[in-house]
Protein backbone atom coordinates (compact mmCIF):
# COMPACT_ATOMS: atom_id res chain seq x y z
CA UNK A 1 0.00 0.00 0.00
CA UNK A 2 1.53 3.21 -0.57
CA UNK A 3 1.76 6.42 1.24
CA UNK A 4 -0.29 9.15 0.76
CA UNK A 5 1.50 12.24 1.93
CA UNK A 6 -1.31 14.55 1.71
CA UNK A 7 -4.14 12.93 4.05
CA UNK A 8 -4.90 15.01 6.15
CA UNK A 9 -5.00 12.76 9.65
CA UNK A 10 -7.79 13.60 11.77
CA UNK A 11 -7.43 14.73 15.27
CA UNK A 12 -8.19 11.22 17.14
CA UNK A 13 -5.15 10.15 15.00
CA UNK A 14 -2.63 13.16 16.30
CA UNK A 15 -3.16 11.62 19.94
CA UNK A 16 -1.27 8.72 18.92
CA UNK A 17 1.02 9.35 16.20
CA UNK A 18 4.42 10.07 16.64
CA UNK A 19 5.21 12.46 13.88
CA UNK A 20 2.61 15.00 13.37
CA UNK A 21 3.18 16.58 9.63
CA UNK A 22 1.08 19.69 10.13
CA UNK A 23 -1.62 17.78 11.45
CA UNK A 24 -5.01 19.98 13.14
CA UNK A 25 -3.49 19.13 16.69
CA UNK A 26 -0.51 21.05 15.74
CA UNK A 27 -2.00 23.82 14.00
CA UNK A 28 -3.59 24.27 17.30
CA UNK A 29 -1.08 23.96 19.26
CA UNK A 30 0.55 26.56 17.61
CA UNK A 31 -2.03 28.81 18.04
CA UNK A 32 -2.34 28.63 22.48
CA UNK A 33 -0.15 30.15 24.63
CA UNK A 34 2.85 27.89 24.93
CA UNK A 35 3.24 28.21 28.78
CA UNK A 36 6.25 25.76 28.54
CA UNK A 37 7.93 28.52 26.62
CA UNK A 38 7.10 31.32 29.04
CA UNK A 39 8.04 29.12 31.82
CA UNK A 40 11.71 29.57 30.11
CA UNK A 41 12.09 32.64 29.60
CA UNK A 42 10.61 33.75 32.56
CA UNK A 43 13.59 31.34 34.40
CA UNK A 44 16.09 33.18 32.10
CA UNK A 45 14.62 36.56 33.04
CA UNK A 46 14.73 35.67 36.52
CA UNK A 47 18.63 33.95 36.06
CA UNK A 48 20.11 37.35 34.47
CA UNK A 49 18.23 39.25 37.75
CA UNK A 50 19.80 36.60 40.23
CA UNK A 51 22.55 36.69 38.86
CA UNK A 52 23.22 40.06 39.52
CA UNK A 53 22.22 39.78 42.85
CA UNK A 54 24.77 37.27 43.37
CA UNK A 55 27.62 39.58 42.06
CA UNK A 56 26.21 42.58 44.29
CA UNK A 57 26.47 39.68 47.50
CA UNK A 58 30.67 38.72 46.22
CA UNK A 59 31.07 42.70 46.21
CA UNK A 60 29.96 42.74 49.64
CA UNK A 61 32.86 39.55 50.11
CA UNK A 62 35.40 41.16 47.87
CA UNK A 63 35.24 45.17 48.05
CA UNK A 64 33.45 45.79 51.74
CA UNK A 65 32.23 49.66 51.63
CA UNK A 66 31.28 49.61 55.33
CA UNK A 67 33.45 46.70 56.87
CA UNK A 68 35.39 43.87 55.94
CA UNK A 69 33.72 40.35 55.98
CA UNK A 70 35.80 39.46 59.03
CA UNK A 71 34.51 42.27 61.32
CA UNK A 72 31.10 41.14 60.73
CA UNK A 73 29.04 38.84 63.00
CA UNK A 74 29.58 35.06 62.15
CA UNK A 75 25.57 34.94 61.45
CA UNK A 76 25.67 37.69 58.94
CA UNK A 77 29.12 36.73 57.27
CA UNK A 78 27.60 33.47 56.80
CA UNK A 79 24.40 34.78 55.89
CA UNK A 80 26.17 36.69 52.99
CA UNK A 81 28.25 33.90 51.68
CA UNK A 82 25.55 31.68 51.68
CA UNK A 83 23.45 34.02 49.38
CA UNK A 84 26.73 34.71 47.02
CA UNK A 85 26.97 30.78 46.41
CA UNK A 86 23.46 30.39 46.34
CA UNK A 87 21.94 32.99 44.08
CA UNK A 88 24.96 32.37 41.65
CA UNK A 89 23.99 28.59 41.60
CA UNK A 90 20.71 29.35 41.12
CA UNK A 91 21.11 31.41 38.26
CA UNK A 92 22.76 29.04 36.07
CA UNK A 93 19.91 26.58 36.59
CA UNK A 94 17.42 28.68 35.88
CA UNK A 95 19.12 29.79 32.91
CA UNK A 96 19.27 25.62 31.86
CA UNK A 97 15.67 25.38 32.77
CA UNK A 98 16.30 22.88 34.99
CA UNK A 99 14.14 21.35 37.55
CA UNK A 100 16.98 21.92 40.43
CA UNK A 101 17.30 25.23 39.27
CA UNK A 102 13.88 26.15 40.13
CA UNK A 103 14.28 24.33 43.36
CA UNK A 104 17.20 26.15 44.17
CA UNK A 105 15.70 29.52 43.14
CA UNK A 106 13.08 29.48 45.45
CA UNK A 107 14.85 28.04 48.55
CA UNK A 108 17.23 31.12 48.39
CA UNK A 109 14.40 33.43 47.33
CA UNK A 110 12.44 32.39 50.53
CA UNK A 111 15.68 32.09 52.29
CA UNK A 112 16.31 35.94 51.52
CA UNK A 113 13.03 36.92 52.54
CA UNK A 114 13.62 35.26 55.97
CA UNK A 115 16.90 37.05 56.32
CA UNK A 116 15.89 40.40 55.39
CA UNK A 117 13.08 40.40 57.87
CA UNK A 118 15.54 38.64 60.57
CA UNK A 119 18.70 40.60 59.72
CA UNK A 120 16.84 44.34 58.06
CA UNK A 121 20.35 45.64 59.32
CA UNK A 122 22.57 43.39 56.76
CA UNK A 123 20.18 42.03 54.57
CA UNK A 124 18.22 45.21 52.85
CA UNK A 125 14.86 44.83 51.75
CA UNK A 126 11.72 45.99 52.62
CA UNK A 127 7.85 45.96 51.57
CA UNK A 128 9.03 46.36 47.68
CA UNK A 129 11.75 43.50 48.30
CA UNK A 130 8.81 41.59 49.56
CA UNK A 131 6.68 42.09 46.67
CA UNK A 132 8.76 41.64 44.14
CA UNK A 133 10.03 38.52 45.30
CA UNK A 134 5.92 37.17 46.30
CA UNK A 135 4.88 38.09 42.72
CA UNK A 136 8.00 36.64 41.16
CA UNK A 137 7.34 33.23 43.38
CA UNK A 138 3.47 33.12 42.44
CA UNK A 139 4.54 33.69 38.62
CA UNK A 140 6.96 30.91 38.83
CA UNK A 141 4.41 28.07 40.39
CA UNK A 142 1.40 29.69 38.42
CA UNK A 143 3.60 28.99 35.13
CA UNK A 144 5.11 25.66 35.98
CA UNK A 145 1.26 24.37 37.12
CA UNK A 146 0.12 25.43 33.51
CA UNK A 147 2.96 23.85 31.64
CA UNK A 148 2.52 20.75 33.24
CA UNK A 149 -1.26 20.87 32.43
CA UNK A 150 -0.14 22.12 28.82
CA UNK A 151 2.35 18.59 28.68
CA UNK A 152 -0.78 16.24 29.70
CA UNK A 153 -2.66 17.49 27.03
CA UNK A 154 -0.47 17.11 24.32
Amino acid sequence: MPLNFNTPQHDEDDRNEVIQLDSLANRRRVAETRWGLMLVWMMRTVAVLWFLLGLVYWMRIILPSNAPLDALPVDVATVIVFFAVANLSAAVGLWLATPWGGVLWLIAAIAELAASWIMPAYIRGGPLLWMLYLVLIVTYVAFTWLAAREREQY
